[in-house]
């Protein structure tokens, strides 16, 4: 049976807890590896090992120096794609069209875009005139914050792993990752490919585990992390800031949402529909962009119902390397049981069923995986669970609206505020529906789209913090004054 184990200071150990766990795929529940638990022992060791790179070889190294290793690591995930992928597929169960798409390949590509980015971002000087007359010239310096404590989710592993980890070491920084317990795998085999092109021990650790009184909690913690990024639930955010506190270290959280999509009747109908299918449903709507709230404007509401209800039920579940698989499984059984939970809380407090809201009839082979069938309701109230609660499931509940002022109302009535997707052809509407939403990102006829270098984060209990580009170094880098009396 393959093992996972931890890796610190450029070496696989098991560790000292004495402590293993499975790591079961959720496509039909059968055994993939066995994964050896870090103790607070090993966390120790990581984060000593990664003090120790930064001023070792790695803190010694000039940004071009740093830039082009990072490139080389984006080189060797590529050049070993079919076992990453292989990897993140087993872990999660998404369909390999998925991953070999997005996952993979923007999971290497982090790494060129921020070191790309460190070698040209400017700094800032000014030039002054002190009491006495003399010239007074002061310069800005980036300088690394230190060891990052990275705790990564399941519903993205090696991307947004990736997309943390990237700029940090751009910057120079060290990194202990936690990875998800759902998803250990990649984030341990991007250890051997740091030591297959170079990258010097300790700058990249991994400890594997839990939250609560294992691993996640031991790293944040940590006295010797000097900043953590978290991507994830809100309430997993808000413990992790409590740990933060003791030091007055900074956070970087990307956290929970329950998105809307506006749908006014200008739009491109078609667009719209499969814009909303992709927002619902992708990745089994484990993505916290996703839009698991629709208002739809009312002349075209139930034609919109309608063609979602058809390409719902057209969506073919099954395994992740047939290509006519439409959509995975979810991450684990437990998932399941809270989705579940939901498509049953929905039917209690009156919602219309248009499709789904069970578990799908699947292949015997299969029937052991956390498997649940897409799902579209109407006629909640606005106050329902499932439209107020995040559900991170294959689902949406679709409602009309009549009127412009309405939907922002309705859109921003959330506690939480990460993006939105809006579709309508009304260029003026468009400009003032991205204005009046609470949220971090909004979207004008499309989703998902991204440039790497705009900034991306929630408002409100969405997050703290803003990730890509420039914004992304701001966070890993602390900058410095220096003022010259000339």
């Amino acid at each position: 049976m393959k093992e996972v184990q931890n890796f610190i200071g450029g070496r696989h150990v098991r560790g000292t807890s004495g402590r293993t766990f499975e790591n079961r795929t959720p496509v039909d529940g059968s055994l993939i590896s066995i994964v050896h638990e870090a103790g607070a022992a090993d966390v120790d060791q990581a984060v000593a090992a990664a003090r120790a790179a930064l001023s070792g070889e790695w803190g010694r190294m000039d940004v071009p120096e740093r830039a082009a290793l990072l490139h080389r690591v984006a080189d060797e995930i590529n050049r070993r794609f079919d076992e990453f992928l292989e990897a993140e597929v087993a872990d999660t169960g998404k369909p390999a069209s998925l991953a070999r798409h997005i996952d993979i390949p923007r999971g290497a590509a982090n790494f060129k875009i921020f070191a790309d980015m460190v070698k040209n971002v400017p700094t800032e000087s000014f030039e002054m005139k002190a009491p006495d007359g003399s010239r007074v010239l002061n310069y800005s310096i980036r300088t690394p914050k230190g060891v990052i404590g990275v705790v990564c989710p399941w519903n993205l592993p090696l991307l947004l792993m990736t997309w943390k980890v990237g700029p940090a070491l751009a910057c120079g920084n060290t990194v202990v990752v936690k990875p998800s317990e759902e998803t250990p795998t990649t984030a341990a085999l991007l250890g051997e490919v740091m030591n297959a092109v170079g990258v010097p021990p300790g700058v990249y650790n991994v400890v594997q585990g839990f939250g609560p009184n294992s691993a996640g909690e031991f790293l944040t913690r940590h006295p010797g992390v000097d900043a953590i990024t978290f991507t994830g639930e809100t309430g997993t955010g808000t413990a992790i800031m409590k740990a933060a506190a003791e030091g007055v270290r900074p956070v970087s959280f990307e956290l929970g949402g329950k998105n809307p999509a506006i749908v006014f009747a200008d739009c491109d109908f078609d667009a719209a529909v499969e814009g909303t299918m992709r927002s619902a449903f992708a990745n089994c709507g484990q993505v916290c962009l996703g839009t698991e709230r629709v208002y739809v404007e009312r002349p075209i509401f139930e034609r919109f119902v309608a063609a979602m209800k058809q390409r719902a039920e057209g969506l073919k579940l099954g395994r992740p390397f047939d290509p006519e698989t439409g959509m995975g499984p979810l991450i684990s059984r437990g998932h399941q049981d809270k989705v579940l939970s939901y498509y049953r809380k929905a039917v209690q407090d009156g919602a219309t069923v248009v499709t789904g809201g069970g578990i799908p009839a699947m292949a015997p082979e299969l029937m052991d995986g956390a498997w649940v069938q897409p799902t579209i309701w109407t006629g909640l109230a606005d106050d329902a669970a499932c439209v107020r609660e995040e559900i991170f499931g294959p689902c949406c509940h679709i409602r009309p609206f009549d009127s412009e002022d309405e939907v922002v109302r309705l859109a921003n009535d959330t506690p939480y505020g990460l993006a939105a997707a809006v579709w309508t052809s009304n260029l003026s509407r468009a400009h003032r529906m991205g204005a009046a939403l609470d949220v971090g990102i909004c979207w004008i006829n499309s989703w998902f789209l991204r440039d790497l270098r705009t900034p991306f984060g929630g408002a409100k209990q969405s997050g703290i913090g803003r990730e890509g580009g420039v914004h992304s170094l701001e966070f890993y880098t602390e900058l410095r004054n220096v003022c010259v009396k000339l």
